[in-house]
């Protein structure tokens, strides 16, 4: 052991570290997610940006310096004298990648069927604080990193070249791909234990494993489509455009809905248009098209039955989102749920309400906000 690694090892942090050591990946955890909540806002942020890139680059970085070969020259080397905190360092930067990418998601996902994505990652973020231990597995260090580095590009491209589709995806995926492919050859050209073909033919397999998943849950749109967001969705009496305001009035939340802005019981006289109001986040000068789709609920039939699909363009750059509103007035009593899509039909959220007819000794508790 050289002097730098013997210098390190009797620091006063290296013997706290010693003793604690089973607790640190749980500061590193609270720290770490509260630092993200706190600083992280918009993805299209350079301040966003340099951070996920910094994280990548690193997480990159010491998943490779963590499989060298202890060979004479790497021994001699100064960032050997600091090769135990490397396992802990790579559980950093892919917890600070996937706390982040949870913060992202969350502002997009709904209670839809993109919530599954949601929950996986999320029990990946819990997986890699709790079973840190088993980060000097390669093949636990592998399948993570290929997740996070694919969600990486799957965020990255769109924000950078301005347009998301099916093909932005694929493309990014490949890029993803080819990064993780070549850091296993860089490492298996060095390595003495990777060396062995058994065990690059097993990591590939595992790699391929994980972007074809990724590929099926983009089919079955299962992945909320990042980077877009939706901020606001309302189901409204009345929307009016003043200047640059959308003026909207809604009812109150009667409560049934405690996480609802809105009434979801919706109070209608028959002839009166009902709106759906939404506001859509999207990177700056990135356009699409974004879809309102009306489904009415028939319970003789126990199935949603479209009734009309109605676009408008958006144009990516406001903070609270891209304001936009469709409205119906040929409706009629029931359940009714508004899907706000992207023109490949990824879910950005549901509203949904039910209207029911209005007494006339009724009186509703309506509400004026100003987006």
């Amino acid at each position: 052991m050289n002097s730098i690694a013997k210098s390190v090892r009797n620091t006063a942090f290296h013997r706290w570290y010693k003793r604690n050591e089973k607790y640190a990946p749980i500061l590193f955890f609270i720290g770490g997610f509260i630092f993200d909540s706190l600083t992280l806002g918009r993805i299209d942020r350079l301040y966003d940006i340099t951070v996920l890139c910094l994280y990548m680059i690193m997480a990159t970085f010491c998943l490779y310096l963590y499989n060298k070969p202890e060979t004479g020259r790497w021994r001699s080397r100064f960032a050997f004298a600091y090769r135990d905190y490397l396992p802990l360092a790579i559980q950093f930067f892919f917890g600070g990648l996937s706390s982040a990418y949870v913060i992202y998601f969350s502002r997009s996902v709904s209670l839809s069927k993109t919530a599954s994505f949601f929950v996986i990652l999320v029990l990946l973020f819990f997986a890699n604080e709790l079973l840190r231990n088993r980060i000097s597995n390669r093949y636990m260090q592998f399948g993570m990193y290929s997740f996070i580095s694919f969600t990486f590009f799957a965020f990255m491209v769109p924000v950078f070249i301005r347009e998301m589709n099916e093909t932005i995806f694929l493309i990014s995926g490949m890029l993803s791909l080819t990064c993780t492919l070549l850091l296993l050859l860089l490492i298996f050209r060095a390595g003495t234990e990777t060396r062995q073909p058994r065990h690059l033919i097993q990591l590939t397999a595992l790699i391929f494993l994980v972007y074809g998943a990724m590929y099926t849950f983009y089919h079955f749109r299962l992945i909320p489509p990042v980077p877009l967001a939706l901020k606001t969705g309302l189901v409204a009496h009345e929307v009016k455009k003043t200047g640059d305001t959308y003026e909207v009035i809604y009812q109150r939340s009667g409560g049934r809905g405690i996480w609802k802005a809105y009434d979801q019981r919706f109070y209608y006289k028959q002839g009166d248009p009902v709106y759906v109001f939404s506001s859509v986040f999207a990177p700056t000068a990135l356009k699409k098209s974004i879809v309102h789709r009306w489904a009415w609920y028939s319970a003789k039939k126990d199935l949603w039955q479209a009734v009309d699909s109605i676009s408008y363009e958006i144009t990516g750059g406001r903070d609270q989102g891209y304001r936009g509103y469709t409205f119906k007035t040929n409706v009629w009593p029931g359940h009714w749920k508004v899907e706000v899509l992207t023109d490949e039909d990824q879910v950005l959220g549901i509203i949904d309400f039910e209207i029911v007819p209005l007494s006339e000794d009724q009186t509703l508790r309506l509400l004026k906000k100003d987006f």
